[in-house]
């Protein structure tokens, strides 16, 4: 596939790039400033998931552009199979997700492409908790995450209300950098946890969930979740 992946600077879109990359995909790395992207080393492809003509990870092709602007999301979305985004606003701008989420929305349901959103655990339900959201549980979400916690919810909102043909992935509670297992849990609106009650995944292996779920569709113009 042919697949433009906007954030692709940062820790989650870089390693959906990597992933994306070593399974035979041609990407388009999409970044507002050329300085801060740093493509991944060279590294063989992924055993389990390499396409059978592709012995060693690729170079991504780099796009610039600011997936605020229409024009710019739709000159990178032109000729493209899937549309990947991993954007996330800096501290005090968390509202700006909503708009760039509603942009880049927009010049994918006018190019007919598919969308995939990386967003966030926020509207997920807790477990035994009598549906009270993760956004309203300060057990899985510090105060500090509120912010973007709430326009992560405002983002989904804007997924439900649009006539593109998206996908929406929540991650677990706990996203940190870590270790590429291939293993992972599916959800659907709750949050998942082990057996301790923890709610985690790797960024390594929520981008293998995304690459599987954009190779072979489950969720289409709906939302899933995933976690050990």
């Amino acid at each position: 596939m042919r697949i433009t992946v906007f954030g692709a600077a940062g820790a989650v879109g870089s390693r959906v790039v990597t992933e994306a990359l070593s399974r035979g995909h041609h990407v388009t790395a999409v970044v507002r400033d050329p300085s801060r992207y740093q493509p991944a080393p060279t590294a063989a492809a992924h055993p389990d998931t390499a396409h059978p003509d592709t012995a060693a990870t690729p170079a991504a092709t780099l796009g610039v552009g600011d997936a605020n602007d229409p024009a710019d999301a739709a000159r990178l979305i032109a000729d493209h199979d899937l549309v990947i985004t991993a954007v996330r606003p800096p501290p005090g701008h968390e509202a700006d997700l909503v708009t760039t989420t509603q942009t880049l929305l927009s010049a994918a349901h006018h190019a007919a492409t598919r969308i995939l959103l990386v967003g966030g655990a926020a509207t997920l339900t807790v477990p035994g908790s009598g549906a009270t959201m993760v956004l309203d549980d300060p057990a899985h979400l510090p105060a500090a995450y509120r912010p973007i916690a709430l326009a992560c919810a405002a983002q989904l909102q804007a997924c439900r209300a649009s006539a593109a043909d998206w996908t929406y992935l929540s991650p677990a509670a706990q996203l940190l950098p870590g270790a590429r297992t291939g293993a992972y849990r599916l959800g659907a609106d709750e949050l998942l946890l082990d057996a301790d009650g923890t709610s985690a995944i790797s960024m390594e292996d929520l981008a293998v969930a995304l690459l599987d779920e954009a190779e072979h569709p489950r969720h289409r113009r709906t939302r899933f979740t995933v976690a050990y």
